[in-house]
């Protein structure tokens, strides 16, 4: 099971700096609204730039907080429920502005996993 829990951990922490390191300011199709960048989607949600700065910067910390709790355990649970935190906090947005609910899928599965890593 350990194997399984550090390959989640790695899972989601790679797709989370993917997100905001690399995609950021790209298209894709889980974007809320009609936004191709992530700062676009959060002005979509009513946010301003300085709070997608700030979620950003949690989402990157936590993330790579997540990998390092593979050698030192004690971050783990901190980390995934913290991602879990933020994570429920975007599928709210998308409900928030009626998105359809496929465009949630990632950051729900991302919440389940984390879930997942944090008590498992």
């Amino acid at each position: 099971m350990d194997y399984v829990i550090s390959a989640l951990q790695v899972i989601v922490s790679i797709s989370i700096l993917n997100v905001w390191l690399v995609q950021n300011k790209k298209p894709t199709r889980w974007r809320g609204g009609n936004a191709t960048t992530i700062i676009e989607e959060f002005h979509v949600y009513g946010l301003s730039t300085g709070i997608c700065y700030l979620i950003g910067f949690l989402k990157v910390t936590l993330a790579i907080l997540l990998v390092l709790s593979i050698w030192h355990p004690f971050l783990k649970q901190p980390a995934a429920l913290g991602l879990a935190a933020l994570l429920t906090g975007s599928i709210l947005m998308h409900i928030k502005i009626k998105d359809p609910l496929i465009k949630s899928l990632p950051a729900a599965l991302f919440l389940v996993m984390c879930l997942f890593i944090a008590f498992v």
